[in-house]
């Protein structure tokens, strides 16, 4: 059986002021064309689907015209999540009509979809929350999928029926509902696959850097993440989504990938390589993965000059790209210089003013590196102000606040 694995859309996401919506078609058209190639029996798309709970009608539009496609006439099966930046209400709205064409949506962990024919002789064998087996025609043995979509920590407990405070209970309470849904379905006899947005990394490791203009799940930091030593022994595959980086987790027990964004979406993820994942699966045996790397969209550069001059060559070299651009000086940039940048390159997201020290009567004045992350400048502007680092409270309520702020 074979599954293509796809995460982290963000159907309109904008960076800045540009749209990117017409990367987002091509890529998507690169992404069916490698479907088809491939010859795909399943795609799980791993949430993240919209980059905000109320997209443009642009961004809806794209979605399902690209879902149908996928789906090959109803030949094959698409799986979607709802992830954090997604509305759960409006990932499900539309599964009624969707299943109709072979696409299945589950915007709760708790959702339960309902067992039966699905299109082409795909059926929905047995389902409870948070879990599907289908059989497809052309196999002997069925797909089993446990699903979970993001939800915040609270959401969760309620879903899953339980109450606590502490960290691990939550996770204790992941790890013993995926077992109980593993242990009552999961055997030799089929394909155990794993579909979840979540902060998952190995215990005690380093935790995976977080996409800097994503909403912290569960909590800040990824204090909450969930350890892979929590999936069940049954699952042969974990497809995951939230992570923008390609990554395999915990290389020692089952593949639990993250399949990275489609597009680099902010200019930390600049350089690197998107993908998405074939995974192909036998009942019993060790799943093999492949990733296949995807090609459309502009790159993203960073890029630090010392001259307006050596910038302007630099740009009329690198035509259809996204700049960050930061610009050395010793004074401050004219406004005909920033003119004659943005005039060579339509694709100067923004410039960064790097003033060194000047001649001043404050002899302790120093350059501020605007390229750091937002995080860090709260911390030289707090310590500045204050006289002391913030403490992690009050880090925590800022992070929190620039999460909800970038969300709405």
């Amino acid at each position: 059986m074979k599954i293509l694995h796809t995460a982290d859309w963000h159907l309109g996401k904008r960076l800045d002021r540009f749209s990117r919506l017409q990367e987002q078609r091509e890529v998507l058209d690169e992404l069916i064309q490698i479907a088809n190639k491939e010859v795909v029996d399943v795609v799980l798309i791993a949430g993240d689907l919209f980059d905000a709970f109320n997209p443009s009608s642009e961004a809806v539009e794209l979605l399902y015209q690209s879902l149908k496609r996928l789906t090959n006439g109803g030949k094959r099966l698409v799986v979607a999540i709802a992830g954090n930046h997604d509305s759960p209400d409006r990932i499900d709205a539309p599964d009624p009509l969707a299943r109709e064409c072979g696409i299945l949506f589950a915007g709760y962990p708790d959702v339960h979809l309902a067992s039966g024919e699905i299109c082409n002789g795909i059926r929905i064998t047995k389902s409870e929350p948070g879990f599907l087996e289908v059989q497809f025609p052309q196999y002997a043995y069925p797909l089993r999928l446990l699903l979970t979509p993001y939800a915040n920590e609270y959401r969760l407990k309620t879903y899953l029926g339980e109450q606590g405070e502490e960290e691990e209970e939550l996770r204790q309470m992941l790890a013993h509902y995926w077992l109980q849904l593993a242990n009552r379905y999961c055997d030799a006899e089929g394909v155990n696959v794993l579909m979840a947005h979540l902060f998952v990394m190995k215990k005690g490791e380093t935790p995976p850097e977080e996409p800097e203009d994503e909403k912290p799940i569960l909590h800040i930091g990824g204090a909450q993440a969930i350890y892979s030593e929590h999936i069940p022994n049954q699952i042969q595959y974990v497809a995951l989504g939230h992570l923008h980086r390609y990554q395999q987790i915990d290389k020692q027990r089952m593949p639990i990938v993250y399949s990275s964004s489609i597009l680099s979406y902010s200019f930390a993820e600049a350089g690197q390589q998107k993908n998405v994942i074939l995974a192909e699966l036998q009942p019993g045996k060790q799943a093999q993965f492949t990733p296949i790397p995807l090609h459309s969209g502009k790159p993203l550069y960073r890029k630090r000059f010392e001259s307006i001059q050596k910038a302007v060559s630099w740009l009329q070299e690198h035509q259809d790209t996204w700049v960050e651009l930061t610009i050395v000086s010793d004074q401050y940039m004219h406004a005909d210089e920033r003119k004659q940048l943005y005039q060579v390159h339509d694709g100067i997201v923004t410039i960064i003013p790097e003033v060194g020290a000047l001649e001043t009567n404050v002899p302790e004045a120093k350059a501020i590196d605007l390229s750091q992350s937002i995080e860090e400048l709260f911390v030289q502007y707090f310590t500045f102000k204050y006289g002391s680092q913030p403490n992690p409270d009050i880090l925590t309520l800022f992070k929190e606040i620039r999460a909800e702020e970038i969300t709405e």
